[in-house]
């Protein structure tokens, strides 16, 4: 058998391992001042880009897509070849995918701190971005599937089979998820409304964290652990087993986001048991891991690498474990909206994604730059550091998102609500403080680690053409019986890719297709009628500043929020809502009902200095807001894009729609000039003063809630 003689590329591994070195600082850095920004409004800087509501999409971006994503592509791009036993497909395709994908990181910082937002968590980036995000990713598909073709070996690895999932699930997803209307070279609007636009969304963020925060990740420690262990996978079947349960079973999980909400109920019932399901297979992959390390303790107790790679595998197990129970639907009655669920996103974070990534980045650099590593004491020190970290930072979350839960749901023996939404704020800011402590730990291991890969560089001298020999991939051929089933599977690629989209397509044709096509589950309202150009323009500007990522737009049927924010709220208010705004946390309370409550010059003095209206509120002002003027040329463009996609405008009215701006904005300045108080022509804080009073004001007084339609 003639052996073929070729080389590894290892440059590309070594800008992909600088980039996500470089891009964690920075999305770390980032959410330690947010963590700050939370308890501190002087962190906020009286400026428009530096607000809690424009860094924080500009961490969990950084974080998701250019540490972790930058992290998958230093762990496939080394791996798939060593794997294949060939070369990438191509060179120039990987120069593409690397500087592609570091110019998306680049725009996407730039876009999210100057306001452009498409408002929808994990799916931020506006239009431009998004179509660059798919042909960068076709090019990273294209580059590991010729790889995969031109391979040596015949059958394909299980981390192989994660990163074919990954790449074609990832695809449907931000296609699906992307859908949008541009009606600015920066702007758009969501091709969905509403009901529909919150249940793609989240089908799309939770599986955001399934295919780019999980099984990439699976697949990458199937196999540096057992390089970094020197022993082999405990269990071939269990690995086939938890490949193909979890990704059949992840898809259905999304609507376990919106319970208690206006989903319809057979959606989230759906969301509830698959994502239950999925405890068995995702602590199958855990337990797989764990057992590979059999008979390897005693060189746990002595490697910093294994050490991050135990607790990685242990996290990734608790944020399985504990996702699922927060899918049950009595115990995400206490935690949504709560701090609770910023603990378990960041158990997953700063454990599975980010102590897997040390660990990877303390093996790898020293065998691609043939040195050892510069000091074993400062990764172990830097493991300790970060341990610590994560437990000062998840344990005061717990117990705040446990805190407000009791404290939200409150009543007085004669049956009111016993505490007012800022006393619940003001008694967890000790919870907040303590978080940022363990957050300015975890980021001081992370220096610890930059100073020491870096030493380690400079004392080696990269192998950027590793040269590597076997033998050509010859046809297989069935000489018995007895071969496994999924053999088969393994030794063809393509019939991999398939198999795996139609696992991951049923789930989500079969829960969004309905809502889509059945009318009967998105029920309108008559008194809901669309927004005024000046509204519309004022909802935009809430967008931008990104007032969903502290404020719901959600009353649950729950007696203390019925009694707290009004009337529950139903599918039909949100039909105009492109895109919707239900959020996610509760910073501040919920704005559902907002409209009417207060006279137009508290929401005008509130904005300008919240601390005068509600003392203690750790809300930034917004100072801007009173000096920039309302882009009124692009009104009808945004009228004309709300047309196209079913808001019933009556026809031609975007040439009428500034003349109405103008009018409803001077009756608000007016006003607010009776109460002495002067807002310049125009200006923003005029629309986001009509917005805010029509936040759901159609359906006030239209119906009662029954004491049935509550929930205790």
């Amino acid at each position: 058998m003639q052996v073929e003689k070729f080389y590894y590329d290892n440059r590309i591994v070594k800008q992909f391992a600088f980039a996500t070195i470089l891009w964690g600082v920075v999305g770390m850095l980032a959410g330690l001042l947010i963590a700050v920004q939370i308890y501190l409004p002087a962190a906020n800087f009286g400026l428009p880009f530096t607000t809690f509501g424009r860094v924080r999409p500009v961490h969990t971006n950084a974080v998701i897509f250019a540490f972790v994503g930058n992290g998958i592509f230093m762990g496939v791009y080394y791996s798939l070849q060593r794997l294949c036993k060939a070369r990438m497909f191509s060179d120039v395709l990987g120069k593409i995918h690397f500087w592609g994908w570091q110019l998306i990181i680049v725009l996407a910082a730039i876009t999210l701190l100057a306001g452009y937002t498409s408002g929808k968590e994990y799916a931020e980036l506006e239009w431009p971005i998004d179509i660059l995000i798919a042909l960068i990713w076709i090019v990273f598909g294209i580059n590991m599937f010729g790889t995969i073709l031109k391979r040596r070996e015949s059958h394909l690895y299980v981390a192989i089979w994660f990163y074919i999932a990954t790449w074609i699930t990832v695809t449907m997803l931000h296609v699906v998820n992307s859908f949008e209307l541009p009606f600015s070279w920066l702007k758009s609007y969501s091709f969905y409304a509403g009901v529909q636009d919150a249940l793609v969304q989240w089908w799309y963020g939770h599986n955001a964290v399934a295919f780019f925060l999980t099984t990439p990740y699976l697949g990458v420690m199937y196999y540096f652990l057992p390089k970094a262990s020197n022993r082999p996978v405990y269990s071939y079947r269990l690995s086939i087993i938890h490949f193909w349960a979890l990704i059949f079973l992840y898809i259905w999980a999304g609507p376990h986001h919106l319970l208690y909400t206006a989903l319809p109920d057979w959606a989230q019932s759906l969301g509830t048991v698959f994502s239950i399901m999925l405890i068995a297979p995702s602590w199958g992959g855990m337990l797989n891991g764990l057992f590979t390390l059999r008979g390897a303790w005693d060189k746990v107790r002595e490697d910093p690498i294994l050490k991050f790679m135990v607790v990685a595998i242990t996290c990734y197990g608790m944020s399985t474990f504990e996702g699922p129970m927060l899918s049950i639907k009595s115990v995400n009655a206490i935690t949504h909206f709560t701090d609770w669920t910023i603990a378990h996103v960041h158990v997953g974070a700063l454990g599975w994604n980010g102590f897997l990534t040390f660990a990877i980045l303390y093996w790898l650099i020293p065998r691609i730059y043939n040195t050892p590593l510069y000091s074993k004491k400062l990764a172990t020190n830097h493991f300790w550091i970060g341990t610590i970290g994560i437990i000062l930072y998840v344990i005061p979350m717990y117990w705040a998102g446990f805190t407000q839960a009791l404290m939200w749901k409150q009543f007085t023996p004669e049956g009111t609500l016993k505490f007012q939404f800022l006393e619940t704020v003001t008694h967890i800011i000790p919870m907040y403080i303590t978080r940022s402590i363990g957050g300015l730990l975890y980021f001081t291991g992370v220096l610890m680690m930059v100073y020491n890969l870096v030493k380690t560089v400079k004392a080696g001298s990269l192998i950027a053409d590793e040269a590597a020999e076997a033998p050509a991939l010859e046809k297989h051929v069935e000489t018995h019986s007895k071969q496994y089933w999924h053999r088969w599977i393994e030794a063809r690629p393509i019939q991999m890719l398939l198999f795996s989209l139609v696992a991951v397509a049923i789930g989500g044709i079969l829960e969004l297709v309905p809502t889509f096509l059945i009318k009967s589950n998105i029920p309108t309202i008559a008194a809901v009628k669309p927004y005024t150009p000046l509204e519309l323009q004022g909802r935009d500007i809430y967008i931008r500043e990104g007032c969903y990522l502290c404020h719901s737009q959600m009353v649950r049927p729950f007696r203390d929020e019925v009694a707290r924010y009004g009337e529950y709220s139903k599918a039909g208010e949100f039909v105009y809502d492109h895109p919707f705004q239900w959020g996610s946390k509760r910073t501040g309370p919920d704005l559902a009902r907002i409209g009417g409550k207060y006279p137009d010059s508290w929401h005008f003095n509130h904005m300008q200095d919240p601390q005068s209206m509600s003392p203690g509120s750790i809300m930034p002002s917004y100072t801007w807001l009173y000096e920039n003027k309302i882009d009124t040329a692009i009104t009808p463009a945004k009228i004309r894009a709300m047309t196209t996609l079913g808001v019933p405008y009556s026809k031609g009215y975007d040439l009428q729609a500034n003349a109405d701006l103008f009018e409803q904005a001077k009756k608000i300045q007016t006003g607010l000039k009776a109460e002495k108080l002067e807002a310049g022509t125009n200006t923003e804080i005029l629309a986001l003063i009509a917005y805010l009073q029509r936040v759901g004001a159609d359906i006030k007084n239209v119906s009662k809630p029954t004491v049935d339609a509550l929930t205790n």
